[in-house]
């Protein structure tokens, strides 16, 4: 997550991370519930895993919910999405346009980081 956040970073977009941007004795809920109400985009890494993560379902059913994150949740695949049927994730996430990462050192970010844009 930190490389793809640290990219996104670098084109210029403010990310809030956090892995990066909390300590483990700060309030990371209470962080992260504000960066949630405050953000303009949200960035939803998936990967084989994510599919049977509770955590990341509510986190995707938050964003399909929230009004601040209407046509701004932007799912990103990372590693071989082809490993992953449609019926493992929400019907609604399955048609919405996705993005798809290689699980590399540097990251290509630069499409998400449009969409972002257009979008926000």
């Amino acid at each position: 997550m930190g490389r793809v956040s640290d990219a996104l970073a670098r084109t210029g977009l403010e990310v809030s991370d956090p892995a990066r941007d909390y300590l483990r004795s700060d309030n990371w809920g209470g962080g992260v519930a504000r960066a949630l109400v405050e953000s303009q985009a949200k960035v939803v890494l998936l990967m084989p895993a994510a599919a049977s993560s509770n955590a990341v379902q509510r986190s995707i059913d938050y964003a399909l919910g929230a009004k601040n994150y209407s046509n701004r949740l932007i799912p990103v695949f990372v590693g071989d999405k082809a490993s992953v049927s449609e019926t493992d994730f929400s019907w609604i996430l399955c048609r919405m346009p996705w993005f798809e990462l290689a699980d590399t050192e540097t990251p290509q970010v630069l499409a998400i980081a449009e969409a972002i844009r257009k979008n926000s």
